[in-house]
């Protein structure tokens, strides 16, 4: 026999047989309630207001919203080492453009280098595009007997009597520049007008012009990819 909230005994246990009046529902089965995260007197998770998410962390250095350890834009390291992950450069194609230079031709005569007076300077020299690609390419004359393939080769024709057939070298850098090397060239290379010293590298860059022989000259350009 179930009671109403009136104190009548009822038969029914939705509505009193005797008032009508609706029965009291049956306190439901208590959930447990998550605990509250800990870290501050109010709950929030950083002893904020309840609620109150943390804030983003940056890039201290472009501002970039932090997604790991390494900033997507500039590679800064948030663990604090120091080191930035190197990005790689995209849309742009580096290019070596071969050409011959009447200028420097005629001061290399005048200073009467090795056999200047039977070496002469070509009526006809298109330029040629060479992409630089890979983590080095050699700049020289092809030989089947010493086994020398370089990626610009300056055989000809026309030929340049004056370029070693490992006449210099161009080495990628990891930020995506490139460095020029002469190994030790017969007759040596120059970058702007400086002469190379043997085996020290110097960083190229779009623009920079790169003598060599008696005649060449290699210009460094940044194309369409």
């Amino acid at each position: 026999m179930a009671t109403c909230p009136q104190g009548h005994a009822s038969g029914a246990d939705d509505y009193c047989d005797v008032c009508g009046t609706q029965m009291a529902a049956a306190p439901a089965a208590s959930t447990p309630q998550p605990a509250a995260p800990s870290g501050g007197p109010s709950g929030g998770p950083s002893g904020g207001p309840s609620g109150e998410s943390a804030p983003t962390e940056s890039c201290p250095i472009c501002q970039t919203p932090r997604a790991g350890q390494f900033c997507e834009v500039c590679g800064h390291d948030y663990s604090g080492n120091g080191a930035a992950v190197p990005l790689p450069v995209t849309g742009a194609r580096w290019e070596a453009v071969t050409a011959a230079d009447r200028a420097y031709y005629e001061k290399v005569i005048a200073e009467g280098g090795p056999d200047a007076d039977r070496v002469a300077f070509p009526p006809y020299c298109p330029e040629r595009s060479f992409g630089l690609h890979g983590e080095q390419v050699r700049i020289g004359r092809r030989s089947r007997a010493r086994n020398v393939a370089p990626e610009i080769d300056l055989t000809g024709p026309p030929e340049d009597p004056g370029v070693s057939h490992l006449h210099a070298v161009l080495l990628a850098q990891p930020d995506g520049s490139w460095t020029v090397v002469d190994p030790g060239s017969s007759n040596g290379t120059l970058v702007n007008g400086r002469p190379l010293s043997v085996n020290v590298p110097v960083r190229i860059g779009p623009g920079d012009r790169i003598h060599l022989g008696a005649w060449t000259v290699i210009t460094i350009r940044e194309g369409t990819p």
